[in-house]
């Protein structure tokens, strides 16, 4: 058995759910705090004072998201007050018990945050819910034509891609905070990496990263509803994410226009008072409680993920298909293969109008295949993901591997005779 963290440090941009990421460190925390584990929630926002009342312990920073504010441009590349924030909570705070777990800095905290953990390096994990660790632009994408991007970080093809979707001046200041990022970051020493899909591994392994140390941990999933939907009963088709180019809200409405069939959309951003207005047929439900999302869901024929970018994983489409929602998402979702494999997605390249709005259209009419799917969703496609203990579990057991690590060797040197022996065979075991 691995041993017990005396205290959970997890450190992100939000201490709001807001996105995945945020949602999964906010997640874990409760949960952790609920098994009766000390908890602590570093973030760069202003604290959110629900996690108070859970009995976690909140330092933040007070601050808003780069994009926006003013000081944007040095904070993103050196976030001086977060370094201060988290090296001052280190110094009066940390045990050789403590673990931590960093999940977001992009938006934030910046790459400040690894000197600062610098001291505490043996007890990190670090949550791969994106791929800015190993990319500028956190998407290996070229966000202006959609293309996948092949290129090694900071190479010479990376530098002339122009793959940044705010233009030439911003790919550089990407490129600068990436600089300044593997210098304190140190991938070919790196931490422990839970990547959220195992597709991920070869592009980490691009900026470095050994393989040993990435780590597959799919995400937590609850699905939309414990009994399959009947899909094939159903008529509308449901896009759940944020309402801006990334996710594709505009491709899913163009496509869904074009094949007549009706679309709701749950989420809000940027772009939806201009797409209400361009799309009066569609039905924009807002941000919602996921009870209400699912319950959305339980009147909806499919799922639709037309991202931009590739999705490490695409939580949305998951708790579509545990529910048995056939999934329509682009071919770059690291989950388009098992979907398809299981017979329970299609992949569509949704920049494609045509090829999208034909894919609608054929599950929208086909009740005996959108059937077909619903089942197979609903039953084949359990191993893509996590059940909420069993992810909580796999995360100890990744806090304990590390303190293992740490002390072990520790604890050989002082045990004698055969006790000596035992733990040493334990140590290199880990």
């Amino acid at each position: 058995m691995s041993m017990a963290p005396e205290r959970i440090v997890v450190i992100n941009d939000l201490s709001h759910a807001m996105g995945g990421a945020s949602a999964l460190a906010v997640a874990s925390a409760r949960a952790f705090a609920a098994r009766g584990y000390q908890v602590a929630y570093l973030a760069g926002d202003t604290p959110d004072p629900a996690l108070e009342a859970d009995g976690i312990g909140v330092t933040a920073l007070g601050q808003a998201r780069l994009l926006g504010r003013g000081g944007a441009l040095l904070d993103g590349l050196w976030n001086r007050a977060a370094a201060r924030m988290v090296r001052a909570w280190i110094a009066a705070n940390d045990t050789p018990g403590t673990v931590y777990h960093l999940h977001g800095w992009s938006q934030i905290l910046s790459p400040s945050i690894f000197a600062a953990l610098a001291p505490v390096r043996a007890r990190l994990v670090i949550s791969a819910h994106d791929f800015f660790l190993a990319c500028p632009n956190g998407a290996f994408t070229n966000f202006a034509s959609g293309a996948p991007c092949l290129h090694a970080a900071l190479s010479r093809a990376c530098l002339a891609e122009p793959c940044d979707r705010r233009g030439h001046a911003h790919k550089a200041w990407r490129v600068v905070r990436h600089v300044v990022q593997r210098r304190v970051y140190h991938p070919h020493s790196s931490p422990p990496v839970l990547a959220i899909h195992a597709g991920m591994k070869p592009l980490l392994m691009r900026a470095g990263i050994p393989a040993e140390a990435i780590h597959s941990l799919p995400n937590p999933v609850v699905p939309y509803s414990e009994t399959r939907i009947a899909a094939e009963h159903n008529r509308e088709v449901l896009f759940v994410g944020r309402i801006e180019a990334t996710k594709g809200a505009d491709l899913a409405l163009a496509a869904a226009r074009r094949a007549g069939v009706p679309i709701q959309l749950v989420g809000d951003g940027a772009d939806r008072t201009r797409l209400e207005a361009e799309y009066p047929e569609a039905r924009f439900a807002g941000r919602l409680a996921p009870a209400s999302i699912a319950a959305l869901a339980k009147g909806a024929r499919m799922l639709v993920m037309p991202s931009r970018y590739p999705e490490p994983y695409g939580l949305v489409a998951m708790e579509a298909a545990l529910a048995g929602l056939p999934v329509v998402l682009p071919p770059s979702a690291l989950l388009a293969p098992d979907l398809e494999a299981a017979e329970a997605g299609i992949a569509v390249d949704p920049r494609d109008t045509s090829a999208f709005a034909a894919a609608l259209a054929a599950l929208a009419g086909d009740d005996a295949r959108t059937e077909a799917m619903s089942r197979a969703a609903f039953t084949r496609t359990r191993h893509l993901a996590l059940s909420p203990d069993a992810w909580i579990d796999r995360l100890l057991a990744h806090y304990g591997a590390c303190l293992e690590q740490v002390h072990a060797p520790a604890f050989a040197r002082s045990a004698s005779g055969s006790g000596s022996k035992l733990i040493a065979a334990s140590a290199a075991g880990t």
